[in-house]
């Protein structure tokens, strides 16, 4: 199975759940799954540019990248977050590997709006790369940094990043790790499972925003781009990424519509 895991930056921000998710992943990794991990980093990030006096600015949710805050991104995601996690990975027993967007152009964005300064959109993924080091035992930890074949260098949503790379790998499953329990309806009771037209009318609605918003958005696009299921789960749940595999009800399994369904 090839599977995909994003891991939010909160999630990654207290040493002792990046210690705990790293022992889990080393342990799937070890059983035979060829892994990616892709990794966000935002808390950590303001955490940054707050000591340093620099205001972080957002239009639509994304961070207004000057060449200033593209300094700090590689010096934060591609820096401090990826080599933390992938420390952790190799002392859990897993030779995981951390790289960026920008290495070989693994994924090649485009600038999504002149207001966001240097923020990317993934435009496609290199898979060679990833194949390469996961084909010969290697556990690659990709940063949400992307570039171009211009040398330009952009700071990409993690999610999104997540999804180009998951299509490019050609994952069978995409799973989000993050900070909340599940999907949830207008009464705040947890959705177990969904599809994306079921998606398209929590947004249309105004019940999914903002993260979440964004969250399954990207699963939409995963799904529509070929991976086969995508998972919203609670990173902070013990074992997580093992009870989703055995398929117990926690999180939000996402599926595709019948538009998809149609068009298969």
């Amino acid at each position: 199975m090839k599977l995909l895991i994003k891991l939010g930056g909160t999630l990654l921000d207290s040493a002792g759940t990046r210690r705990r998710l790293a022992g889990e992943l080393a342990a799937l990794h070890r059983a035979g799954t060829r892994l990616v991990v892709v990794h966000g980093g935002g808390r950590q990030m303001t955490r940054y540019l707050d000591e340093r006096g620099v205001q972080s600015r957002f239009v639509d949710g994304l961070r207004v990248s000057t060449p200033e805050v593209i300094d700090a991104v590689l010096k934060v995601f591609a820096g401090t977050v990826n080599h933390e996690l992938v420390a952790a990975l190799v002392a859990a027993g897993a030779g995981a590997v951390g790289v960026s967007g920008i290495d070989a152009c693994l994924t090649e964005a485009e600038p999504m709006h002149a207001d966001l300064g240097a923020v990317g959109r993934p435009v496609r993924t290199n898979p060679k790369l990833l194949e390469v080091l996961s084909g010969a035992g290697f556990l690659p930890v990709v940063a949400c940094v992307a570039g171009d074949c211009s040398g330009r260098i952009f700071n990409v949503n993690a999610d999104q990043m997540a999804v180009a790379c998951a299509i490019g790998f050609a994952a069978d499953r995409l799973i989000f790790l993050t900070d909340v329990e599940a999907v949830k309806a207008a009464d705040g009771a947890p959705l177990r499972t969904l599809t994306t037209d079921d998606c398209g009318r929590l947004i249309r609605e105004g019940t999914a925003t903002g993260g979440m918003q964004a969250k399954l958005n990207a699963a939409i696009d995963a799904l529509r781009g070929g991976v086969g299921e995508t998972i919203i789960a609670p990173g902070a749940e013990p074992r997580i990424v093992e009870r989703v595999l055995a398929g117990e009800s926690v999180g939000t399994r996402l599926l595709a519509g019948m538009e998809e369904k149609h068009s298969a």
